[in-house]
């Protein structure tokens, strides 16, 4: 078998040389601004751009979903990957490549900066991988629908992390070996 951080077992453990390792982590960054301008194609060139980078650093996208106004990322990585020097690679290759491909991009931001510098990063246990990946996949096809102004991108994905690992905690408490159930009500966790 050949070894690569894209051999995981039934336990979900990748190998390397004398270690084993699962480590997942859910990244969210911005555009500037908050401008939707990853539209009209950016999007998928985006998507396809982080593949490549995933192939290139050697790290796995179990899910990703690009918004016009944002980026939900879920990675896993080796352990000798620093979380902020990948945020740092993402973004600033994303940047040069996206507006090579896209230069429109340019005229609806000022200072030629497509990312806001700020950046959100949650550890994903094994009992929330799946509810995230399912979280990141439904991004597009959850629309708010309540009145006045949506709350926070940043704010939703807190609150949501918040009950899965409360969640979390009362399943370790109680002793509960099965899975946990996504929550019904998520109308809160859409972007």
């Amino acid at each position: 078998m050949e070894k690569s951080i894209y051999n995981i077992n039934e336990s979900g453990l990748s190998y390397g040389r004398g270690y084993a390792y699962s480590l997942q982590y859910h990244i969210v960054w911005c555009t500037k601004y908050r401008r939707k301008v990853l539209t009209a194609g950016a999007d998928e060139d985006c998507k396809q751009l982080l593949l490549d980078l995933a192939e290139e650093y050697s790290f796995r996208i179990p899910a990703m979903e690009v918004m016009p106004d944002h980026v939900h990322v879920l990675i896993d990585a080796k352990p000798q990957f620093y979380i902020s020097d990948m945020v740092k690679i993402m973004k600033g290759t994303l940047a040069r490549r996206l507006f090579l491909l896209h230069p429109e991009m340019k005229e609806k931001l000022w200072g030629g900066h497509l990312w806001n510098p700020s950046y959100c990063v949650v550890t994903v246990s094994d009992r929330s991988r799946e509810q995230v990946e399912e979280y990141i996949r439904s991004q597009k096809e959850k629309a708010w629908g309540g009145k006045g102004r949506p709350p926070r991108d940043l704010e939703r994905l807190q609150r949501y992390h918040r009950e899965v690992l409360d969640a979390d905690h009362a399943m370790s408490r109680s002793g509960d070996a099965g899975k946990q159930q996504i929550p019904e009500d998520h109308s809160d966790v859409s972007s």
